[in-house]
């Protein structure tokens, strides 16, 4: 497992783990970002990554990138 801002650019990937606060694993979860759901980052935006999923383009800081592991 790697954290999702690790991941290559374009290639699907399957969310394994969310990691964080309960606040923070909420608030993941009510952007899409579920346990099995698939990602793909779209784009790397200085600190910032744009994720695709479920057929939305999310914009997730570094640090929350960091805790999703894929």
């Amino acid at each position: 497992m790697i954290p999702l801002c690790l991941s290559d650019t374009g290639e699907p990937q399957i969310i394994k783990k969310i990691g964080g606060t309960p606040e923070v694993r909420q608030h993941l979860e009510n952007l899409g970002f579920n346990v099995g759901a698939e990602v793909t980052i779209v784009n790397t935006l200085g600190n910032n990554v744009i994720v695709k999923v479920k057929e939305a383009r999310v914009a997730l800081s570094d640090e929350l990138a960091r805790k999703i592991m894929v």
